[in-house]
């Protein structure tokens, strides 16, 4: 039977009330306001079905392993959306259950984003992967004066994407190094973006543009400024209104520091069990849970400040594959570019890597959430995000990676044949 196409707001009041146990007594929930886009409407009375029970005790025993409080799954094949299912709760003390149209901060992701964006531009005409970003003639001339080392004037746009511009983070990554950085510079307030590129940029670079990499935080920070320079507009405007709406992502926003920031339908971030609280990040006189103050995640910008729902990163990635079934956002010479895999010391634009017979990756990671990006050479993308942090740090992607091919193994033949970016 072919499904209808009814209103978001039809489809919300039908199905997603869900039923939860209190302290013995029975509350019920309402779901929130619909929203457009693919968030808002996509709930996990849509994702639920028999075949795949053994797919969700592998998922809640992989919760249980990591002391997660929920995650956020998807998966997606030919541009079409099988499945999308939360798991556990998106705020445990408010007893309110994951499902998949929460928000959630997806860190480094957000470089996946950020290279999207200088590929718009590329496409357009008006940036070349090939400009050089300092320098007489280079696209960000208003840090020319603090330049002191003449290396910073071979850095070209391509170098920020690959890791490859000179910066390192031997003496700590400037982006999560905000109190020392005040301190040095005799700082009351945290430094803007701007006035944290004019301090870096006086130092010395750590090798010689090109000719090594290291992956640099700061370096997608530099080409959120090179965005705002070349096109206009703020770094969130532009992508908002040239990479995330093109690609039908209404959801996607800027993360905030704080629980204070919070927006509707956000889940509430949690770290490992008797982890101590942190210094703010300000340098008040504070200690706070680090997923909320202990680091300035706002100035991350487009190395990792986006949050999102694990369905429309989803979306997102469909709208940069190439594969022409949702209408891509840039050009098919710009996908090949995004993912050309040179070698394993090589980063991939945007993605950690696509190493072609294993296929796209990119992940994410700081202090509140974990977030991976699979998309397997037959087409089959997998997402998951996590509201909790864990002693691993980055490395649970890796353990996240393996669930994938178990699960993808057991159950990806047992995945329904239908498409939930289309209101059913």
């Amino acid at each position: 039977m072919t499904p209808r196409r009814i209103g978001i707001a039809a489809v919300l009041a039908a199905i997603v009330t869900t039923v939860c146990i209190v302290a013995g007594k029975s509350c019920r929930t309402e779901a929130p306001e619909p929203v457009e886009g693919v968030n808002g409407w996509i709930t996990n009375a849509l994702s639920d079905t028999s075949d795949l029970a053994g797919l969700d005790r592998k998922v809640r025993t992989y919760m249980q392993e990591w002391q997660l409080k929920g995650l956020s799954l998807s998966i997606m094949r030919g541009d079409s959306l099988l499945y999308a299912k939360g798991y556990g709760w998106a705020d445990e003390e408010a007893q309110e259950k994951m499902e998949p149209y929460h928000l959630l901060r997806i860190a480094s992701i957000s470089k996946l984003i950020t290279a999207t964006g200088i590929m718009v531009l590329q496409d357009r005409g008006v940036i070349s992967l090939r400009d050089t970003v300092f320098g007489p003639s280079g696209i960000l001339t208003q840090y020319n004066g603090v330049i002191r080392d003449r290396n910073y004037y071979k850095i070209t746009v391509e170098d920020l994407l690959r890791h490859k511009a000179g910066f390192t983070v031997r003496g700590g990554d400037p982006m999560f190094s905000t109190r020392t950085i005040m301190r040095v510079n005799h700082l009351d307030t945290p430094p803007d973006n701007e006035q944290l590129a004019k301090i870096v940029l006086a130092r010395r670079l750590s090798y010689v543009p090109g000719t090594s990499q290291a992956y640099s935080n700061f370096g997608y920070v530099l080409l959120s400024q090179v965005i705002e320079k070349v096109s206009g507009q703020s770094y969130e405007d532009f992508i908002q209104e040239n990479v995330l709406r093109p690609a039908g992502c209404m959801d996607f926003h800027i993360a905030g520091n704080y629980l204070s920031d919070r927006r509707e339908r956000e889940v509430h971030y949690y770290v490992p069990v008797n982890e101590p609280p942190v210094p703010e990040f300000n340098c008040s006189a504070d200690s706070v849970v680090r997923c909320y103050g202990g680091n300035n995640i706002t100035a991350l910008s487009g190395a990792g400040a986006w949050m999102a729902s694990a369905p429309e990163v989803s979306r997102f990635v469909a709208a940069i594959d190439g594969k022409g079934v949702i209408g891509d956002v840039i050009s098919s010479s710009a996908v090949d570019e995004m993912v050309e895999y040179f070698d394993k010391e090589t980063y991939s634009l945007g993605w950690n890597d696509t190493e072609p017979s294993s296929g796209w990756m990119r992940s994410g990671t700081f202090s509140g959430t974990s977030a991976l990006v699979k998309y397997y050479p037959d087409g089959e993308c997998w997402v998951l995000i996590t509201n909790t942090s864990t002693w691993k740090g980055p490395g649970l992607s890796r353990y996240t990676a393996g669930l994938f091919r178990s699960l993808r193994e057991s159950y990806s033949d047992k995945l329904p044949a239908r498409n939930l970016f289309e209101k059913q």
